[in-house]
């Protein structure tokens, strides 16, 4: 027969009334989790919106936002969650931090980091993202470049990239002797390369594509090899998110990009970056 002394008695019961706590503390930090719930509570998504065509654009004179992230945001909170959908104005230095914050709720086209991803947790990718590099064909400080960034990280050669993106983090690892100049949006690092106050911009390879398109007699694109920064392109979420609700915006994700439709949602926002180029001009 088996004997058991008072302090072992004492030691299984302390043990089980300390897994007892700890069981009770897991509903409760789950609860706090239920991201959804509580945006269906408020009845309002809030959509963080850096701006970035063609994933997020924004009109200036009637402060209207599109491009296909602005969609799919759109679309998951009125279709999924049924509530109101609210686009919230910031820029790509405080976009995380808007989310740690609880400023917004999701986080528009955020290129999926392991640094970003100490910060926030991401969706499953909505598409995948690579930098490219825009110049001048006629710059002189250009002739002869290859394809690779070495080949335009010299004295006296200016890159311009938009602040705080994935690009600018890209770009600042590998550019060793040339200048970086760092703007705060899209349209100041386009004016830079055309005004030559920069003789390279650094920007994702579509939305650079697209601008190479719509100004093809002196602008040139080049595809870095090895290839810098391919990344996925995905909603950033508060790290605390439970997976039963990542899993909600995974699977509507999932769907959208099997069934083609993300990929018509970028073709109709390309097309409605080249239109703004050519009224523009």
């Amino acid at each position: 027969m088996a004997r058991f002394s008072f302090r072992s008695i004492r030691n299984v019961i302390a043990c089980a009334t300390a897994i007892g706590s700890l069981l009770s503390v897991v509903p409760a930090q789950a609860a706090d989790s239920q991201l959804w719930q509580g945006v269906q509570k408020a009845g309002v998504l809030r959509c963080g919106a850096a701006v970035a065509a063609p994933y997020v654009m924004r009109d200036v004179a009637s402060g209207q936002y599109s491009g296909f992230f602005v969609d799919l945001c759109r679309d998951f909170g009125e279709k999924v969650l049924k509530v109101k959908v609210e686009f919230v104005d910031t820029s790509w230095d405080n976009i995380v931090a808007g989310v740690q914050s609880d400023k917004w709720d999701l986080a528009m086209a955020l290129n999926q980091t392991p640094e970003r991803a100490l910060a926030v947790a991401f969706s499953t990718e909505a598409t995948s993202y690579e930098i490219s590099l825009l110049i001048n064909k006629e710059n002189p400080k250009l002739a002869g470049a290859g394809d690779s960034v070495a080949d335009y990280d010299k004295d006296g050669v200016t890159f311009a990239v938009m602040s705080g993106t994935a690009a600018d983090k890209a770009i600042s690892a590998v550019v060793k002797n040339a200048k970086i100049m760092r703007l705060p949006g899209m349209d100041e690092t386009r004016l830079a390369l055309m005004s030559r106050r920069a003789d390279v911009l650094v920007d994702a390879s579509d939305t650079n594509h697209l601008f190479a398109l719509a100004n093809p007699d002196w602008s040139k694109e080049v595809l870095p090899s090895p290839a810098l920064a391919k990344q996925g392109v995905a909603f950033g979420l508060r790290r605390d998110i439970s997976f039963a609700d990542l899993q909600v915006l995974n699977i509507y994700l999932t769907q959208r990009r099997a069934t083609g439709e993300i990929a018509a949602l970028v073709d109709k926002a390309s097309v409605e970056v080249n239109a703004a180029e050519k009224s523009s001009q």
